[in-house]
Parts: C-alpha cells; sequence; structure tokens
C-alpha cells in the first residue's frame, strides 16, 4: 500500500514544484501493524501449516512431472502460499468460467467424516491442456465459451489423475480413499460449504513454457486440523523409529559394496631422479641406488594414495609386504 503524505508534505512538494525544485521530500515511515480479524480466528498454528506445506510440496514435485508429460514442455508446479479464509471469501474470487474438480477425501482408518476438496484450474490452463492433449501447437487460447462434452471428457481424465496423485500423496501418512466426484465449470453454483466456514486454501504457482498461472486447492478446517496433527505426530514418531534402522540398513549395505570392491595396491619403495642421457643408457642387470634402506618403511598406496606403512619381506617363498601403520597424513 503506497504511504500517504501529510498536509504538510503536500505543501511543501507544490512549493517546490512551482519553484522548479525537484528534491525528493522524505516521507516519514510508519510501523507497519498486521490487522487480526477476531470474528475469523486463526485455527492452525505454523508448525501444521508447515507440515501441511511439506505435504504439499511433494504434490507440487508429483505435478510437475504430470504437466511436463501432458504439455511435452519443461513445468514447473510450486507452492505459492497457504492461507486460511472464509469460504465466501474464496468463492467470490472464483471467475464465473473456472474449472473445479469436487473431490470426496476421507481416511480409513480413522473416526473422521468425509472430506470435501475442490481444486481450481484457470479456463485458459484447461484448453491448453485439451490442445495438447490432441496433438496441438501449445499456443495459449481460451475461446469464450463453455467446453463441450468430449472436452470436458479429457479434463475429467486429468482430474482423475490429479485425485490420484493426491491420494497417493496422503496414503504416505495413512490410509485413504481419494475420489473425483465431479467436474464443475462455474463456481458461482458450488455450495460444498458454508459461507462462513473457515477453509485452508493452497495457492500452486504453475510455470510453463506456454502458460504462466496458478491453481488453488480449498479444504474446509472441520477435519483438517485434527488430521494434521495426527499424521504430523504419526511422522516424527515413525521417522525417530525408523532413521536408525535405516542408517543401520543403509551403512550395511554401503560396507558390502565396498567389501566386493576391486581395488588397485602398490608398492612405492623410492624416488630417484636421473638425467634422460642416463636413462637411455639404462642396460640389463643394472643397479639403481635408491636413498632408502631395506630395512625401513616403504609407502603403500591405494588407488595412487598414499595410505599405509610397511617393510618389505618374504612369506612361502614369495616377495611379500608387511603392513607397520598408516601414513601419517591418513590418520590426521
Amino acid at each position: 500500500m503506497a504511504e500517504a503524505l501529510s498536509q504538510s508534505q503536500i505543501d511543501e512538494l507544490l512549493n517546490r514544484m512551482r519553484s522548479g525544485e525537484t528534491a525528493h521530500v522524505p516521507v516519514e515511515h510508519e510501523d507497519k501493524i498486521k490487522e487480526y480479524d477476531f470474528s475469523s480466528p486463526k485455527k492452525f498454528t505454523k508448525d501444521q501449516l508447515k507440515s501441511l506445506n511439506s505435504l504439499y510440496e511433494n504434490f507440487a514435485r508429483i505435478l510437475s512431472s504430470y504437466f511436463t508429460s501432458i504439455l511435452r514442455s519443461a513445468c514447473e508446479v510450486s507452492i505459492s502460499q497457504i492461507e486460511e479464509q472464509r469460504y465466501y471469501e474464496f468463492n467470490n474470487a472464483l471467475p464465473d468460467n473456472a474449472l473445479i474438480g469436487i473431490i470426496s477425501f476421507f481416511p480409513e482408518e480413522n473416526p473422521f467424516d468425509e472430506t470435501t476438496m475442490m481444486l481450481e484450474l484457470s479456463t485458459s490452463f484447461g484448453y491448453l491442456l485439451i490442445d495438447r492433449l490432441m496433438g496441438g501447437s501449445g499456443e495459449l487460447h481460451a475461446p469464450d465459451r463453455d467446453y463441450t462434452e468430449i472436452e470436458l471428457s479429457l479434463l475429467k481424465m486429468v482430474m482423475q489423475s490429479i485425485t490420484g496423485y493426491m491420494h497417493d500423496v496422503w496414503s504416505s501418512f495413512f490410509a485413504n480413499k481419494t475420489m473425483l466426484r465431479n467436474v464443475e465449470t462455474n463456481g458461482r453454483f458450488i455450495q460444498a460449504f458454508s459461507p462462513q466456514d473457515i477453509v485452508v486454501i493452497i495457492t500452486f504457482e504453475i510455470d510453463d513454457e506456454y502458460y504462466k498461472g496458478t491453481a488453488n486447492i480449498c479444504m474446509p478446517t472441520a477435519n483438517l486440523e485434527e488430521l494434521i496433527s495426527s499424521f504430523t505426530m504419526k511422522y516424527n514418531h515413525s521417522s525417530k523409529q525408523q532413521d536408525e534402522e535405516k542408517e543401520r540398513v543403509k551403512r550395511q549395505r554401503i560396507l558390502n559394496s565396498i567389501k566386493e570392491s576391486e581395488i588397485t595396491l602398490e608398492a612405492q619403495l623410492d624416488d630417484c631422479m636421473m638425467s634422460l642421457g642416463e636413462l637411455s643408457h639404462l642396460q640389463i642387470n643394472d643397479v639403481i641406488s635408491l636413498n632408502k634402506r631395506i630395512n625401513e618403511d616403504i609407502t603403500v598406496k591405494v588407488e595412487g594414495i598414499p595410505f599405509f606403512r610397511a617393510r618389505l619381506g618374504e612369506h612361502d617363498a614369495q616377495k611379500a609386504l608387511k603392513i607397520v601403520g598408516p601414513e601419517d597424513f591418513a590418520t590426521e
């Protein structure tokens, strides 16, 4: 919201304009106060909204892959915001020709009643999906008419797939049933909730080569508060229990893979330097003097990296190495 000027600031600005001066009149910044509507109290804590955000972030990633496959171009879906409001505020903001899927949702193992969700997509995005499904070029075009029966059948198929993905996301926390009840094209005729009911609106940003816009999911708070609390507690408890077991299995799997790996082991006696002329005159049975005694440690390299100190010797009439310790830098 733009800053309001006081009367004295306005008078000073007019005087400067008359005199030809263009100096900037400083505006006094007041502390911003966030209004709170006591008639519509917030029902969810930040932790609960954070849990809901994490759940729908997974849903957004799945939608990104799904829309990418349909549109045949890179499509990114991300969460823009999650907020609480009255249902009439959401319903009044809907355009007359929105594309809305009515979804039934209820957990199987919990004593919660059936919950209705609303998935809202813009009409222009619906026509884009139809165009790409029918092999079109992808040019964004939204004719000023209602969907035909064939177009609605295609969009119901898309909504059905999205409903299945929503079921998969929620199933990560508890068993549930999710079913697409209907697809509506006019938000004014939908009476899913009472106008004064508190709902949670999850807004998604859709960014594609051919389209940039938003989509919304509307969920009532009647059962959602208990649902979020239950799956948050279950998730936190199960994650603590599973982490230790998963880490043990992962560690064992990594160790088993390492044990089966083949590596190169090299014993380096010493480094010596000679001229190219001396090197060219080397013959069979020539002796090269090293700067290391026979009873001194030599370096053993693992895949070219100095790793151990060892001593030369024999074992069963064969030359052998005896590891006496790690290299100094390997122990640091």
